[in-house]
């Protein structure tokens, strides 16, 4: 059974080239990048605000909205879940404070 964010990335791939008076995903795809990487970190400061304000409702929703707009930005990218996963797997056993110090 697929994971719902594998789930939610293919419908949010199946709008790539959609009719944007249709799908609000298929408008998002059609303005671009730069307007799908805008609405993505509109949604991560909703989310950090809901959290900061210690609302639960609010970052759940808030939470959902930006995974969406996430896979939202990654279509737009050619970015595909996998890649994402394999970055991830390849970090594993690794500390957080190594792993960064490996990208200076």
């Amino acid at each position: 059974m697929p994971h719902a964010l594998d789930k939610l990335y293919e419908t949010v791939a199946s709008r790539k080239g959609g009719d944007p008076s249709q799908s609000y995903t298929a408008k998002l795809l059609n303005d671009g990048v730069e307007r799908c990487a805008k609405k993505f970190g509109e949604e991560a400061v909703e989310t950090v605000i809901a959290a900061v304000s210690h609302d639960k409702a609010a970052l759940l929703s808030e939470s959902a909205d930006t995974l969406y707009h996430l896979m939202v930005l990654w279509a737009a990218c050619g970015v595909e879940p996998e890649e994402v996963y394999r970055t991830l797997a390849a970090r594993e056993g690794r500390s957080g404070l190594e792993e960064k110090a490996s990208r200076t």
